[in-house]
Parts: C-alpha cells; structure tokens; sequence
C-alpha cells in the first residue's frame, strides 16, 4: 500500500512539473478527440526543427514558386526576435522562381538571389502553401517586385514586441483553439490598431503578396503574423494562428546545428 502511494505521488509530481513547463513555455496545445483508428490525443506547439527531427537537407532547386522561406542569422536582433516568440526562426521571406526572393528588411523590401540568402543566414527552412497555381504565382510576382523599395514597417515591429509577450497568456496548454484565436485577435485589436499596412515587416510581406494573390493563407491581419506563427502553421503542429490550410514542410537548404559548450568551457558544433 505504502509503495502504492509512492507511485501515486511520484505520478503526481511527474504530472505537475509537466504541466508547470508548459505553463511556463506557454505552449499552445490541440486536443485530438478519439477516432475509430487512434485514442484521445493531446498535441503541444514544437518548435523543434532540424534535419536530424524528420527533416531533410535539400537543393534550391527543389524550391517552387511561391514556397516560404523561415530563416534566422547570428545577430542580436534575431536572437531577441527568438526568445521573445520561443522560436527558432526570425525571418519570413518568399521565394518568386528563377532563384530570387522577395523579402523586407530594415532598408525596406527587396530582392535578391537565394544563393546569397543561403549564404547570409544560419539557417534557411521551406515550406509550401498546397494550391498554388501558375496564375497564383503570377499575381505573387507582380505584386512582389512591384513593391520593392516600399519602406519597412518600423513602427509595426515596434509595437509587436510588447504583443508578443502579452499574447502568451492566450497560448496557455489546454486553451481550446477558438478561444486562442480570439484571445490573440483582441491583444492585436489593441496593441496593433497604430500600425501601418502600407509597409511591411517580412512576415507581413509574405502574407499580404498571398493576399494579393487570391490565396491567403490566414484570415488574420498580416501585422499580427510572425514569423514563428508561420512557422507553427506547419503540417502536424498547433497553430497559434488560424490557418486556411497547413503549410507543407519542404526541407532545409541550410542548418547549421547551435553550439554546445563542453566540461572545459570549450564551444563545439
């Protein structure tokens, strides 16, 4: 009876620290009702994301029209991008065909090679809207190169990092989906009304260019999108977002694993 007890209590302690986790992480979390092929299932947001999870190294060439880019690089603005949104990305950019993208950065949007994307960033990571037509990526394009050198959304940015941070409440575990998504939708109501939609920052690019293009992939206004909302929009994952459809993961043209510290202080990759 005694070593019952024990295993309860250890059950219990197991069970309370799990969820202490997730409180803290504010993870979001999807709960899968029983089908006639598998039992009731609890589904917690990932940000893992690497070749050696399931993924795969590929080619630019195995790049389409219209696939979104998630990337991050080694500076500090990007690491403050990261450990506000708990994620592993802090830029969305959108790959146009003929081996250039689209993006906007701090001088405004831009285009440049994916060769020098890849070369820039840390790490670069595919994924793909199911759907997109040859007129579809036509309207991308032309929307696209037609807003190169349209200023960048500072002001939106600005006003996004204090949205992040309080949004977290609503991505607590085991918060139904609607609710999440409304709770969202009313922190961005408030915090976000000041922002512009006539300049960009990269999330809200990629979002408007398939808004232009007849197949948006939220309902949600692109300013209240980030590039790890994006990111959690993927197959298999809980969005914190409402996404029309999942994001198809693609592959990784780039991933360069972060460094670990050994017992003699020394830093391996």
């Amino acid at each position: 009876m005694r070593s019952a007890r024990r295993v309860v209590r250890a059950t219990g302690a197991a069970v309370g620290l799990a969820m202490a986790s997730l409180l803290l992480c504010a993870c979001a979390s999807q709960i899968d009702l029983p089908t006639k092929d598998s039992g009731l299932r609890v589904r917690i947001q990932s940000s893992a994301i690497a070749p050696g999870n399931g993924g795969e190294l590929i080619k630019a060439d195995a790049l389409q029209p219209g696939d979104i880019l998630l990337t991050s690089v080694a500076t500090v603005n990007s690491f403050g991008i990261r450990l506000g949104t708990f994620s592993p990305v802090s830029h969305a950019v959108l790959y146009l065909g003929d081996g250039v993208v689209a993006e906007a950065v701090g001088t405004g949007v831009r285009q440049r090679s994916i060769d020098a994307l890849v070369d820039d960033e840390q790490m670069v990571v595919a994924f793909r809207l199911p759907g997109v037509t040859p007129a579809h990526v036509e309207k991308l394009r032309a929307w696209s190169f037609s807003q190169v050198g349209t200023r960048y959304n500072t002001v939106g940015v600005m006003l996004d990092a204090p949205f992040v941070l309080n949004r977290r409440v609503c991505e607590l575990p085991l918060i139904p989906g609607a609710v999440r998504d409304f709770c969202v939708r009313g922190f961005a109501t408030v915090q976000l009304g000041a922002s512009r939609n006539d300049q960009f920052f990269c999330s809200q690019f990629v979002l408007e260019a398939y808004n232009q293009a007849g197949l948006p992939i939220t309902a949600t206004d692109p300013r209240w999108v980030s590039p790890a909302d994006l990111l959690h929009m993927r197959e298999g994952d809980v969005p914190s977002v409402a996404a029309s459809q999942p994001l198809r993961y693609v592959g990784h043209l780039k991933y360069n694993p972060p460094p670990t510290i050994t017992a003699d202080g020394a830093t391996t990759r």
